[in-house]
């Protein structure tokens, strides 16, 4: 790969993404765009940069960035953001909505499902306190492909090891050949939506609780802010941002802050959490 094609899909996928990456993940671009460049039945790489260059179809763009945006999930990825939405989100949560009844949480970049299935999951454990709420889970991804999978809630053995606890296993899924199929039940927990996070997120609606987890590394720091700021809009003053656990927002936004005493997730920086302080459970 020349240095002239690694820039010219760098810039594409920068513009039509917020993907941002190094020379130094030539290697990445290559291995995910060759399986491209075969089922379009081009010789390889670089004729598959020849026919982008020579303004293909918006067909072939959508492939490739969906191949190099697309990112592996699982079930209760890291743990510690999962028990922190059930110890202490949550009861604050209950305590402070307890007049609407409502709560809205967006799982941004959801990818193939895992994390907002898990929400769902960590939900219905905890429905007997919910009882008579009206809990909305969105998620959104870039890749329609990828989307596609997470409504079917179809996975191999391999992914259900990942994480998942067999109890849950074995309570909220059933097998379908050699996969496992998540309950319906669940699945009609989360709705899912095509959405670009470098589009304004204003016409998904307000939010309380937003995970952007493991996203904002592949952004450069002017997107990231954008990004940030898109979330920051459609939160409440006692809202949650979960971000992923080599991510950060300094340097990048003054308007979110990390939650003291805890790692991974941040608060709107305002006053308002005096008022409403969040206190963890146990």
């Amino acid at each position: 790969m020349n240095v002239s094609d690694f820039e010219f899909i760098s810039d594409l996928l920068k513009k039509r993404s917020g993907l941002a990456l190094t020379k130094e993940k030539a290697y990445l671009m290559e291995s995910r765009l060759n399986p491209v460049a075969r089922k379009w039945s081009f010789a390889g790489f670089d004729e598959l940069v020849k026919a982008i260059r020579a303004g293909s179809n918006e067909e072939l763009l959508v492939d490739v960035t969906e191949a190099m945006t697309t990112n592996e999930s699982f079930f209760f990825r890291d743990q510690k953001p999962f028990d922190q939405f059930r110890d202490l989100v949550l009861p604050h949560m209950l305590e402070h909505r307890a007049g609407a009844k409502t709560i809205r949480i967006w799982s941004a970049a959801c990818s193939s499902g895992q994390e907002p299935y898990t929400l769902a999951m960590l939900l219905k454990e905890n429905s007997a306190k919910l009882a008579g709420w009206r809990i909305e889970i969105i998620a959104t991804d870039l890749s329609k492909e990828i989307l596609t999978k997470a409504e079917a809630g179809l996975y191999s053995q391999f992914e259900v090891q990942r994480g998942l606890p067999i109890s849950l296993l074995v309570k909220y899924f059933k097998q379908v050949g050699e996969r496992w199929q998540i309950s319906e039940e669940i699945r009609h927990m989360v709705k899912f939506k095509s959405f670009n996070l470098l589009g304004s997120p204003a016409a998904l609606g307000k939010f309380d609780i937003v995970f952007c987890r493991n996203v904002l590394i592949y952004f450069d720091p002017p997107t990231k802010g954008q990004v940030l700021a898109g979330m920051a809009d459609l939160m409440p003053n006692d809202g949650f941002l979960y971000l992923g656990g080599a991510e950060t927002v300094l340097g990048t936004t003054d308007r979110f802050q990390l939650m003291q005493g805890q790692r991974g997730v941040y608060q709107l920086s305002t006053s308002a959490m005096a008022a409403n302080p969040v206190k963890a459970v146990g």
